[in-house]
């Protein structure tokens, strides 16, 4: 579990008994079902509405918007136990639910923005995403070509978005387009996007190589009108800046994701080496075993070292997005690297579906490539050293 430093002791028992919650749930609500949902290639939406019911969605929104005003904790306990767990498709869409929306509607939204979409994102009735990348622009952000043109009263919205985490289930979706093409950065704004509106359209449920569970979408935008108080915070032109103020708290979640993902890798792999058997011995009594295993526990606890420093800076406010991108490069690559040298000691059957540590390792190869590239980290934490 992460470090509570900054909890009391009564909201640390709390957070123990709701992380012990939270793996009843997924024993009975979501084990069962997860590999069915593997297939489908999504989760049933009711499960965000029981999600919601038993308070396992936006926990740190505050209470006078429906939710339970719990320590950012409690919030990072989902995605640590369901990514320890190997449900990493489903993390891949949930985390944008509860750890990437909140932030921007609490910070940047107007007060009826917050009062009417916040409660229903806690209680799993609305669920979101966030439309970003497109065909030509991924982790280039101020190249993105959607736009959207005032007409009175209205937006009207025109473009696509891709890769969209939650595209088929979303009922909010928080878009990125341009409100003045002429204006680079500076002419991005976000719009919070009602998915009943005429003009909006969910393309298929893209094939994936991995996260199965998680449905990614295109998105379609056509003479697409949304009211002008649909604006974030009802300024044009912060898109960028908005943008930027949430991707530390994003690249965060997902180095929770990557350092647990790697650590359900880990525990499946120990738990397998010891009952397997191999020259008349347990593959676990074989020193090439025994030095991979010991490789993998090295790199998760450096790596765990580095995100209880980054959650806690981000508890202070003092988490900067250098140093968010520099969590979000290591913690990734050491959940591919982890997943690599566990899957390799399952031998022919860690390529086989029905094993999870399969889907640890599908899984965690798009955590190196959402959220930003590790190229892109690289670039941005060399940026803190040197300068453009």
């Amino acid at each position: 579990m992460l470090p509570n430093t900054l909890l009391t002791a009564e909201q640390k028992a709390e957070l123990q008994v709701f992380t012990e919650s939270l793996e009843r749930f997924c024993d009975s609500e979501i084990e069962p079902h997860y590999r069915d949902w593997e297939k489908a290639g999504l989760v049933h939406r009711e499960l965000f509405r029981k999600m919601g019911e038993n308070g396992y969605l936006c926990a740190d929104v505050p209470e006078q918007y429906g939710g339970p005003g719990a320590s950012v904790h409690f919030s990072f306990a989902v995605v640590e136990v369901l990514s320890r767990r190997g449900y990493g498709g489903f993390v891949g869409g949930l985390q944008v639910h509860n750890d990437i929306i909140p932030p921007y509607l609490l910070h940047c939204g107007t007060e009826a923005q917050r009062e009417y979409w916040l409660p229903r994102m806690v209680s799993g009735e609305a669920v979101t995403a966030i439309g970003m990348t497109e065909p030509g622009a991924g982790s280039d952000l101020k190249a993105i070509r959607t736009t959207a043109k005032r007409d009175g009263n209205e937006y009207v919205i025109n473009g696509s978005k891709i890769f969209i985490s939650n595209g088929q289930h979303c009922d909010l979706l928080v878009l990125a387009a341009k409100t003045d093409p002429a204006a680079g950065a500076k002419g991005v704004s976000l719009f919070l996007v009602d998915t009943k509106s005429p003009g909006f359209t969910r393309g298929q449920n893209l094939e994936k190589i991995g996260q199965h569970a998680g449905d990614t979408s295109e998105l379609f935008f056509n003479d697409l009108r949304v009211p002008a108080d649909a604006l974030l915070g009802g300024v044009e032109g912060q898109g960028f800046v908005q943008m930027m103020r949430e991707l530390p708290r994003e690249r965060l979640i997902i180095g929770v994701q990557a350092v647990y993902g790697a650590k359900g890798a880990l525990d499946a792999t120990v738990k397998y080496v010891q009952e397997r058997q191999a020259f008349g011995q347990a593959i676990g009594q074989f020193q090439n075993t025994r030095f991979t295993l010991a490789q993998c526990a090295s790199d998760i606890a450096a790596a765990k070292a580095f995100l209880n420093a980054s959650v806690a800076a981000y508890e202070r406010g003092e988490l900067t997005p250098e140093a968010a991108s520099a969590l979000k490069l290591h913690t990734t690559e050491v959940m591919g690297r982890v997943a690599d040298a566990c899957l390799q000691l399952f031998g022919g059957y860690g390529y086989m579906a029905e094993y999870p540590i399969s889907r640890f390792w599908t899984d965690a190869r798009v955590l190196r490539i959402y959220g930003g590239t590790s190229e892109i980290m690289k670039e941005l934490v060399a940026r803190s050293l040197l300068g453009r």
